[in-house]
């Protein structure tokens, strides 16, 4: 579990800074296999993406999971097997993960993509800290933005001519965190400001 202490600069309520947190990341005890599992929950448009890649790159280039790659139209969350099966238990056995990526253009899963069994990989997207992943995971990050708020971002930075499947989408997202909920069960809530985030203990986090 990750905690804040006097001699770190990851501190409640302080500024993120992200070499002292990959640090803390990398001194977890592996949750999946050798990995340590890190996930980067929140709503739609809430930072997750810029986050895990600021993280990333602070621990050397760690591997990234992207949800958005495994998801599709038709499941937009229906995709809990997918990732036990060709995430999850390779990494358990110490093995790469392998896994086809969505195209959300043509509508079709494609090429595969390979994750190695890193000392650290990130998971990030919505519903990346559900009840069925949790288990696996070292650490679980909650973006905490409103879900308006969210959305309002999401919906400026695609444009107009998605606004059908952003409608969609926030209803999806809704029935989801009615029945799966990830902030309870975060480790630590981060709170983007105008020069990087700051960061508060979630439930998890203060146990």
């Amino acid at each position: 579990m990750v905690r804040s202490s006097s001699s770190g600069s990851v501190v409640p309520g302080e500024s993120l800074d992200p070499a002292a947190f990959a640090r803390r990341l990398r001194a977890l005890p592996p949750s999946c296999g050798p990995v340590r599992l890190v996930a980067v929950d929140g709503h739609a448009g809430s930072g997750k993406s810029t986050l895990a890649g600021r993280l990333a790159e602070a621990l050397g280039g760690a591997p990234v999971l992207h949800l958005d790659d495994v998801a599709s139209h038709d499941a937009l969350f229906e995709w809990t097997d997918r990732v036990l099966e060709q995430v999850i238990a390779p990494f358990s056995r110490g093995e790469p993960a392998r896994y086809r990526v969505y195209d959300w253009v043509r509508r079709v899963f494609g090429g595969e993509r390979m994750l190695p069994p890193a000392p650290v990989v990130l998971v990030e997207g919505v519903g990346a800290g559900r009840r069925a992943l949790r288990p696996h995971l070292a650490c679980l990050l909650w973006m905490d933005l409103p879900p308006g708020e969210s959305w309002a971002r999401g919906r400026r930075r695609d444009g107009p001519g998605l606004a059908d499947f952003w409608d969609g989408w926030e209803r999806a997202e809704e029935r989801h965190f009615a029945a799966d909920p990830s902030r309870p069960y975060a480790h630590w809530l981060v709170r983007q400001c105008r020069n990087g985030y700051r960061m508060l203990p979630g439930r998890r986090g203060q146990s």
